[in-house]
């Protein structure tokens, strides 16, 4: 009896450190907590992670390195945060592209969100269509559809890559108005956002954050805003719906993950990180200069929240006829 009572003992001894260390190794390393966009800079994500990382690290009792791995749409990055130790000190913010994928590509390096620990849905961001102003001379919705259909398949448009949250929005415009154009993938938002400048490409569904300077000096122009509502970073620019397309609203969410098998006990402590930084007075100022909406979901949320976004993207998908690729 007093043998099995020791090894009970020391069983749960063991389970405690395998749970608590992890959250506890933060403050006891010098090893920073490595955060993995899935996308270039210059992106949306990257702007609101770049913003929220001193407070994440205040947070997190940890330095936190930022480390940009864009390729494939998104896969790349996605394909390496699934590839490491679910310790805390590898994780990301990611976009809906992520529940987007499976419906758009026929096969994965990885199963999401089963090779992934959802932590928290974080916001959501608005997406704005812009042109080169100097391709497209319309300024508002009525003009710019009168132009695709004046010139059908005479303009092309560009995105962060195939399956993106940003390809899926422009598809959808497209099929709204009743338009064609070409579509041209990149490796990621910035390289796409400087071609739509330099005119190479004559328009894009982006994130606010990624354009704002350039809607503001004039280098690229908005022709609408893709949520129901304007935003308040940008209230001169009126919503599609506004503009008579009644049944066209995308929008763009943000979330921060880990890998397959996080501890519990790390998960409430990220969780609780992001909470902290999220509601920083700096970062929550940034965020609403930015158009950025917080309203940060428990775990158990997001948990479910990816599964019902997983099917209503595979039903918008089906709707644009976009083939998997």
């Amino acid at each position: 009896m007093k043998s099995n009572i020791t090894r009970r003992t020391a069983v749960a001894a063991l389970t405690s450190v395998v749970v608590t260390a992890p959250g506890l190794s933060f403050a006891q390393t010098d090893r920073p907590i490595k955060f993995i966009l899935p996308n270039a800079t210059g992106s949306g994500v990257d702007a609101i992670t770049r913003a929220a990382a001193p407070a994440l690290g205040k947070a997190l009792g940890a330095n936190v390195v930022v480390e940009n791995q864009a390729g494939a749409g998104g896969l790349v990055g996605l394909q390496a945060l699934s590839k490491n130790l679910p310790d805390g000190f590898t994780l990301s913010v990611v976009s809906n592209n992520v529940v987007i994928f499976p419906s758009v590509m026929k096969s994965l390096p990885f199963d999401m969100p089963g090779d992934f620990t959802p932590i928290a849905i974080v916001g959501s961001t608005p997406m704005i269509l812009v042109v080169n102003p100097q391709k497209v001379l319309a300024t508002n919705s009525r003009e710019f559809i009168a132009a695709l259909k004046a010139k059908p398949e005479g303009y092309n448009f560009g995105s962060g890559g195939n399956g993106t949250i940003l390809h899926l929005a422009a598809e959808m415009f497209l099929d709204e108005a009743k338009v064609n154009a070409r579509h041209i993938p990149y490796k990621g938002v910035g390289p796409m956002v400087t071609d739509l400048l330099g005119g190479q490409i004559d328009f894009a569904v982006v994130a606010l954050p990624s354009v704002q300077q350039h809607i503001k000096s004039g280098a690229l122009r908005a022709i609408g805003a893709c949520a129901d509502k304007r935003t308040a970073a940008a209230p001169d620019i009126p919503t599609f719906v506004e503009q008579g397309l009644s049944g066209y609203t995308m929008e763009a969410w943000f979330a921060v993950i880990g890998p397959k098998g996080m501890a519990p006990a790390l998960v409430k402590k990220v969780h609780d990180a992001v909470v902290v930084a999220f509601n920083d007075p700096g970062v929550k100022d940034t965020m609403a200069k930015q158009g950025n909406t917080i309203s940060i979901t428990s775990t158990e949320q997001a948990h479910k929240g990816f599964r019902t976004e997983l099917a209503k993207y595979a039903a918008l998908v089906k709707k644009a006829g976009i083939e998997p690729q």
